[in-house]
């Protein structure tokens, strides 16, 4: 690797800079996760001001001329490839903030403000019409925001770049409507099945001891107490730095593999994001590649850990000595609840693992046309159910259980969706590469051994932070490019046993 020969003292000032506008974004975290889980419902009007202070202050900084100068006096530097990777990236994210002016970015982080309690209100009310003015601010801004960004280019394509700025919009269209055509018709097949899979989690389950088992879940996957906690918020999520990353979850008496799953997931997240290099923090080097690798992660731990046979037959007798009702229970009967698929659900967030990309369609499609303008947003509730109808056979009966289940819309979050099928079917792939270098990871997860996971991760994911692009980190971590294949091959042969088929 070569060494920086040229204008290190322009590095090192960037650098520096870099530090503080990236502090100002994890405070503004930390503000989010309060509001979230812990704020009084009364404290919005001061929280939204303070998030739209931080949020103008570290725009301004971003946009710094003097960060335009060092950038421009690193242009023919001799620097390391390290050293390239975070000026690629601080130069990417300075360009598109500087095509945004300070006080629409206020306006924005204002409004999203505001746009969470109504969401929140509009949710317990069953009334999208609460939330329907304030949604409909946001995306006249968020089309504004595209259009300072690249006048020339369609609106959502710029806010998915957002999310994920290297697989380009052509890129998710196409493993979308991959996962369209090949899993409809092998959902059809599992509801036209007469295998009945077993459930031995009937019945009601005490809330309080679901939150004590959450904890043993995470305890068994090796979660990192001393830098992390789990609370519950109305929608998962998880957050945080190196240092500190939390989890949130959600419990129902009735969904008890629900709030398994859910806490499995978030523990993907943040065992990434605690996974990435304590010494970068700050700078790109220590910052997480984006939300395609993000939901790998999470879904790799979620779908191919936490609803293997293998771990069902480690966990389950924790889960035994916490409900004494499911003691007669077989490892294979809960492995079968936890990958049942279900005919009507509703709700993404507990959706099964082959009709949950269907509910991503849905989003995917509707937000698309709101940004293009092919769809009125007090539409909404209408288009979504004739989706969820015409993709999953299924009619919400209310907007709570239909176009109201998502926060990510009062985040102002267009463009967000798409990731979370990609960073399914990038799962499957970073599994496959996984076990070509370690061996059939059910074998060690029986012995309880989930380091090997974890530490694999760390070290071919986590470890590079934002030094490589997905489609590089991709390569890097698995040695192909990125493909649906594996994820597909992987659904076909577990629901193929599974069911029969």
């Amino acid at each position: 690797m070569a060494e920086a020969k040229q204008a290190p003292d322009a590095y090192d000032a960037l650098l520096d800079h870099y530090e503080t506008v990236s502090g100002l974004g994890d405070a503004a975290g930390v503000l989010s996760w309060d509001q979230e889980v812990m704020m009084p419902e009364g404290g919005n009007p001061a929280r939204s001001k303070q998030k739209s202070a931080v949020s103008t202050v570290r725009h301004d900084l971003l946009t710094d001329e003097q960060v335009a100068d060092w950038l421009d006096e690193l242009d023919d530097a001799d620097l390391t490839d390290e050293q390239e990777s975070v000026v690629r990236e601080i130069r990417r994210a300075h360009e598109r903030a500087a095509r945004v002016p300070s006080d629409l970015v206020a306006e924005i982080s204002e409004k999203t403000s505001e746009a969470h309690p109504k969401w929140k209100e509009a949710r317990e009310e069953d009334d999208f019409s609460i939330f329907a003015p304030v949604l409909e601010d946001l995306i006249e801004l968020k089309k504004e925001y595209a259009e300072h960004i690249d006048p020339d280019a369609d609106a959502y394509e710029v806010l998915f770049a957002d999310y994920e700025p290297y697989l380009d919009l052509d890129t998710a269209e196409r493993v979308l409507e991959r996962l369209r055509d090949e899993l409809v018709p092998l959902i059809e097949d599992i509801r036209d099945s007469d295998v009945e899979l077993a459930d031995p989690f009937d019945g009601e389950f005490d809330v309080d001891t679901q939150e004590d088992l959450a904890r043993d879940v995470l305890d068994t996957l090796g979660y990192d107490w001393e830098h992390g906690r789990v609370d519950t918020a109305p929608h998962p999520f998880s957050s945080g730095t190196q240092f500190d990353a939390r989890v949130t979850t959600r419990f129902d008496p009735e969904k008890p593999v629900d709030a398994f799953m859910s806490t499995i997931h978030e523990f993907g997240h943040a065992r990434y994001t605690l996974g990435l290099p304590r010494e970068q923090y700050g700078n790109p080097l220590g910052e997480s590649r984006d939300l395609t690798v993000h939901e790998s992660q999470s879904r790799l731990w979620e779908n191919h850990v936490g609803r293997s046979r293998a771990f069902w037959e480690t966990f389950l007798p924790e889960v035994k000595e916490r409900f004494p009702q499911v003691e007669d229970a077989t490892p294979e009967e809960a492995f079968e609840a936890a990958n049942e698929i279900f005919e009507d659900n509703l709700i993404r967030v507990e959706a099964d693992e082959l009709t949950y990309h269907m509910h991503i369609v849905v989003r995917f499609e509707i937000e698309r046309e709101l940004i293009e303008g092919d769809l009125d947003v007090e539409d909404v509730p209408e288009a979504w159910n004739d989706k969820y109808e015409e993709y999953l056979g299924i009619r919400p009966e209310n907007d709570a259980e239909g176009c109201l289940q998502d926060i990510h819309w009062s985040h102002g979050s267009f463009g967000y969706f798409p990731t979370y099928s990609l960073g399914s079917v990038l799962a499957a792939q970073i599994h496959a590469a996984l076990e070509d270098d370690v061996g059939p990871v059910d074998e060690r997860v029986r012995e309880g051994d989930f380091d090997v996971v974890g530490d694999w991760l760390e070290s071919n994911v986590h470890q590079h932070g934002a030094r490589y692009t997905t489609p590089e980190l991709v390569r890097e971590a698995t040695g192909e490019d990125f493909t649906a294949d594996y994820f597909l091959d992987y659904v076909h042969e577990k629901y193929g046993e599974l069911y029969d088929l």
